[in-house]
C-alpha cells in the first residue's frame, strides 16, 4: 500500500511523530503504537501545519471546495464592501423617500423572481452532477424554461403594480424596467454549470468586473446629481451586460452554446422536480420582501427607506451561507452515495458552521446598530438602528434555512419545502398586519424574525421525516446538549 494512501486516510487522524514521522505512515502496527503515544506527546505547530497540508494535498475534492468557496467569498467581500459604500451613498443622496421608492420597486419585482427561475437552480446543479453526459440537453432546456419564466414574471409584475399603485406612474415605470431584467437572468444557467463543476471563479470574474464598472457609474450619477430613474436604468444595463458576458465566459472555457438542445420531455422532467420549488421560492421571496411592501402601503415610502437602510446592513451577510452551501453541495451529495453516517456528519458540521458564523455577525451588530446606522446613513435614518438590532437575529435562522434547503432537495422533499415556506409567509403577513400599526417598521422586523424562526427551525419538528433536521439544528444552536449530539452520531 503506497504512502499517499496512508497520508490520506491516517495522516488526518493522528499528527505525525516528531522523530519518527515516517513510521506513522508505514505499517498498521506502527500506526497503533503512534496513536498510543499521542496522548503523551505535545504536538508542535509546524507539524500541525504539516498534517493540515496533507489533509488538503491528497484530497482534490476538498481543494476544489476551498478554492470555489474562496472565490465566492472574494466576490461577496467585494459586493459587501463596495456595494455597501455605494448603497449608503445612494441612500444619503436620494433621501429616505426616494430611496424608499427605489427599494419598494426592487422588493416588488423580487417577489416575482421565483417565477422567473422556475426553481431550477438546485435541480439543474443536482442533475449535472449526477448525469454529466446529458449536460447540453439539460442546459439548453433550462435556458428556454428560464426565458419563458422571465417573460411570465415580467408580465405579472407589471400587472400587479398597476393594481397596487394605479396612480403612481413613476413606480409603474420602475417596476417595468427592473422587471424586464428577469429575462436577462436566464443566462444564469451558465452559473449552474460552473457550480456543478465547483468552478465558480469564472462567473465571479464576470459579475465582479461588471459590478465594479456599474458601481462607478452610480458614483458618477451621484456626483452629477442625476434623477432617480437614471439609477434604475443602470441596473437594467448591468443585467444585460452580465447576461452576454456569462454566455461568453462559458464559450471561452470550452463550452459550446451551439451544442445546447431543448427537449420537451426533458422540460417536463425538470418541471416535475422543480414545481414545488417554484412555489416554495415564491413563498420565500414574498415573505422576505412583503414587509417592505406592507410598510409602503401602510406607512409610506419614507418609512420603507428607513426600514430598507436597516435591511441592507442586515442582509449583506446572507451571501455567506449561500457561498458555503453552494460549494459543499456536490460533496454532500457524494457523501450520501458513500455512507449515511458520513452524510449526517457533514450535515451536522454544516449546521454548526452556519450557527457560529451567524452569531459572529449578530452579536456585535446588535450592540453597534444605532451607532452604525448614524455613521453610515446619517441622522435622518437614526430610527433604523432599533430595526437593525432586531432584524439581524433573523440571520441565524436564515443561515440554517439555506443549509437545510439543500437537505430538503437531496431527500426529494420539495413539497415539504414549499409547506415550510408557506408557514413562514403566513406568520410574516399575520405578524406584520398586527405589529406594523402598533410599532411601525420595528414591528415588521419582529414579524420577519418570527417568520424565520418558524420556517427555518420550528417547522421541522412537526413532521417525522424532517424531525432529524430539527434535532441537528438544535444541536448546533445548543452545543451543550451533549446527549443530543451523541444520539445524532
Amino acid at each position: 500500500m503506497d504512502r499517499s494512501y496512508h497520508a490520506l486516510h491516517i495522516g488526518m487522524i493522528t499528527r505525525p511523530n516528531y522523530f519518527k514521522r515516517d513510521t506513522c505512515l508505514s505499517t498498521l502496527d506502527s500506526i497503533r503504537k503512534c496513536r498510543k503515544k499521542k496522548i503523551q506527546q505535545k504536538p508542535m505547530t509546524r507539524f500541525q501545519l504539516t498534517s493540515l497540508w496533507r489533509r488538503i494535498k491528497y484530497r482534490p475534492t476538498l481543494q476544489k471546495i476551498l478554492s470555489n468557496t474562496g472565490w465566492l467569498f472574494a466576490d461577496w467581500t467585494l459586493r459587501m464592501g463596495v456595494g455597501l459604500i455605494v448603497g449608503v451613498w445612494m441612500a444619503r443622496y436620494l433621501g429616505p423617500e426616494q430611496f424608499g421608492l427605489l427599494s419598494y420597486a426592487g422588493a416588488f419585482v423580487s417577489m416575482f423572481g421565483a417565477i422567473a427561475t422556475l426553481g431550477l437552480n438546485n435541480i439543474v446543479v443536482r442533475d449535472l452532477v449526477k448525469e454529466p453526459g446529458t449536460a447540453n440537453i439539460t442546459l439548453g432546456t433550462a435556458l428556454v424554461m428560464r426565458l419563458i419564466g422571465g417573460l411570465l414574471a415580467f408580465v405579472l409584475a407589471v400587472f400587479a403594480i398597476s393594481l397596487v399603485r394605479p396612480d403612481d406612474a413613476l413606480a409603474k415605470l420602475m417596476v417595468a424596467v427592473l422587471g424586464f431584467t428577469m429575462l436577462f437572468k436566464s443566462s444564469e444557467v451558465v452559473k449552474y454549470w460552473f457550480e456543478s463543476q465547483v468552478a465558480s471563479k469564472y462567473t465571479v470574474w464576470v459579475e465582479s468586473v461588471a459590478f465594479l464598472v456599474f458601481a462607478t457609474v452610480k458614483v458618477v450619477l451621484i456626483l452629477n446629481q442625476a434623477p432617480l430613474m437614471d439609477f434604475v436604468w443602470v441596473v437594467f444595463v448591468e443585467a444585460a451586460v452580465v447576461a452576454v458576458a456569462l454566455l461568453g465566459i462559458f464559450a471561452w472555457r470550452g463550452g459550446s452554446l451551439n451544442a445546447w438542445r431543448s427537449h420537451y420531455q426533458r422540460a417536463r422532467t425538470l418541471l416535475q422536480d422543480s414545481w414545488p420549488l417554484v412555489f416554495s421560492a415564491l413563498a420565500v421571496m414574498v415573505y422576505m420582501r412583503i414587509d417592505q411592501i406592507m410598510i409602503g402601503q401602510m406607512l409610506g415610502d419614507e418609512e420603507v427607506g428607513i426600514y430598507s437602510a436597516a435591511v441592507r446592513l442586515s442582509e449583506v451577510w446572507y451571501f455567506i451561507p449561500m457561498a458555503i452551501v453552494a460549494s459543499v453541495f456536490p460533496a454532500i451529495i457524494d457523501a450520501k452515495n458513500q455512507s449515511e453516517e458520513l452524510y449526517k456528519q457533514r450535515l451536522q458540521k454544516l449546521y454548526d458552521l452556519m450557527v457560529v458564523l451567524a452569531l459572529l455577525v449578530a452579536v456585535p451588530v446588535t450592540f453597534m446598530s444605532g451607532w452604525l446606522v448614524v455613521l453610515l446613513f446619517g441622522e435622518v435614518y437614526e430610527s433604523a438602528g432599533m430595526i437593525l438590532a432586531i432584524h439581524i437575529w433573523a440571520g441565524v435562522f436564515v443561515f440554517l434555512g439555506v443549509a437545510s434547503g439543500r437537505w430538503y432537495l437531496i431527500e426529494n422533499m420539495q413539497v415539504k419545502s414549499f409547506h415550510r415556506a408557506v408557514s413562514g409567509l403566513v406568520v410574516n403577513i399575520g405578524a406584520n398586519y398586527l405589529l406594523i400599526p402598533l410599532y411601525g417598521a420595528a414591528g415588521a422586523a419582529v414579524g420577519f424574525l418570527l417568520s424565520q424562526i418558524v420556517a427555518a427551525y420550528l417547522f421541522d419538528v412537526f413532521d417525522k421525516k424532517t424531525r432529524f433536521a430539527f434535532t441537528q439544528k438544535t444541536a448546533s444552536m445548543f452545543p451543550f446538549l451533549l446527549n443530543l449530539r451523541r444520539g445524532l452520531g
